[in-house]
């Protein structure tokens, strides 16, 4: 789910449509530096005294059928990646390959990103020889501490890891985060099957019926958030194999996401009182009905401008105020629509793309306001967030009564 992006005479939704073009052009325009502008990421290193370890699950919702298909029998799955503290300096890890298991699922991924952006294939072909800084098959931290979790929706044909920088710093600071593959939305979804599910998801121009659209595309997501989140139990028992039996706090769970995946946050929550947070990264929400809810929120915007939908802050206010808690809205300077995703990282250094904050710092941004979120909405006695957050950008908070 990119931003901005101008369909001939009709601006396409700044939700919907990452500017090819003028990618394209800024390139042409580029000529010899188009590998300046075009690196492999490099993954900060996490900031935390955790390592990081992943891993990646498959998960069925044989109660949901998969709306998408038209046979009867296809159940919803989802395919989720577990970024979680592991021990520092653990031997025998591999450095994870980004977007995928292998580099040859990376290729697939990012090829598929590609495609759904309008982007010319080569812009991100350095993606999949890229190293995060989390390791596969690496055990988790020592110790008999229950972890927090963050379960991420990605943005509109938006992937699992589109986040890993700011996934891999939460779990060195002792979250386990899990990014959602949501299959016929997601670019490409690998499946353990073999088989590859392209994204569906696509604009058709006509506002009301776009709207109706993205409502529909965020009830699944949100559906999938609550999805996930009840299966965190069967992970913690160890009904799941994995490294973090035993090792999750399944009553400190957040929903976040970027763009349609913070809407989608936003509504799991209203409809799932177990969420204990949202963090929504420039995400507008498309619940057609939004009820009053419970929990604390956390939304980072992109610096609101005249191209920014003029929908998108009266309708993101309306939401935060519905909340029987307090909720942060953080405006940061400098940044666009993807600052908050790994894209500073690769793509050229366009404002009208990544915003205007560098390669590292909006991604950096990013985790900090989160980590001081999250560390004052779910650990006992940490005070107001408000002081913190407050160093990154415009801050209002909105508090119940008030």
């Amino acid at each position: 789910g990119g931003a901005g992006g101008t369909g001939g005479a009709r601006r396409a939704p700044w939700w919907l449509a990452l500017p090819g073009a003028a990618v394209c052009l800024a390139l042409v325009a580029a000529g010899p530096v188009t590998a300046w502008a075009l690196p492999t990421p490099v993954f900060p290193e996490p900031s935390g005294r955790f390592g990081v370890g992943t891993g990646v699950l498959e998960l069925t919702d044989q109660e949901r059928p998969e709306t998408a298909t038209a046979a009867p029998e296809d159940r919803r799955t989802v395919v989720v990646q577990l970024w979680y503290p592991a021990r520092k300096g653990a031997a025998g890890g591999r450095p994870a390959p980004y977007l995928g298991r292998t580099e040859h699922e990376g290729r697939v991924v990012a090829g598929a990103l590609a495609d759904y952006s309008g982007l010319p294939g080569f812009l991100l072909d350095g993606l999949p020889r890229a190293r995060t800084r989390a390791s596969y098959e690496v055990p988790v931290a020592d110790g008999a501490d229950r972890f927090p979790v963050v379960l991420f929706s990605p943005g509109l044909g938006g992937v699992r890891a589109q986040n890993t920088a700011w996934a891999e710093e939460l779990a060195s600071h002792g979250y386990v985060v899990a990014g959602i593959d949501h299959p016929y939305d997601s670019a490409a979804v690998v499946l353990a099957d073999g088989r590859t599910v392209r994204t569906e998801v696509s604009a058709t121009g006509d506002d009301a019926e776009d709207e109706r659209r993205a409502a529909r595309w965020t009830a699944v997501r949100a559906a999938d958030l609550s999805f996930v989140r009840a299966q965190l139990g069967r992970i913690h028992s160890g009904a799941i194999a994995g490294p973090l039996s035993g090792r999750l706090d399944t009553a400190r769970v957040v929903a976040a996401g970027h763009s349609i995946g913070g809407g989608a946050a936003l509504q799991a929550a209203r409809q799932d009182p177990e969420f204990a947070a949202v963090i929504d990264l420039d995400g507008f929400p498309h619940d057609p009905a939004p009820q009053p809810y419970r929990q604390p929120v956390l939304a980072l915007t992109q610096a609101i401008g005249p191209d920014t939908d003029p929908d998108y802050l009266p309708q993101l206010t309306r939401v935060l105020a519905l909340s029987s808690a307090t909720t942060y809205r953080l405006s940061v300077p400098g940044a666009g629509h993807l600052t908050f995703t790994d894209a500073p990282l690769y793509l050229p250094p366009l404002p009208s793309l990544v915003g205007s904050l560098g390669r590292t710092e909006g991604p950096r941004v990013t985790a900090a306001a989160s980590l001081a979120f999250l560390d004052a909405v779910l650990r006992p006695g940490a005070g107001d967030p408000a002081a913190a957050l407050s160093a990154y950008g415009t801050l209002a908070v909105h508090r119940p009564g008030s």
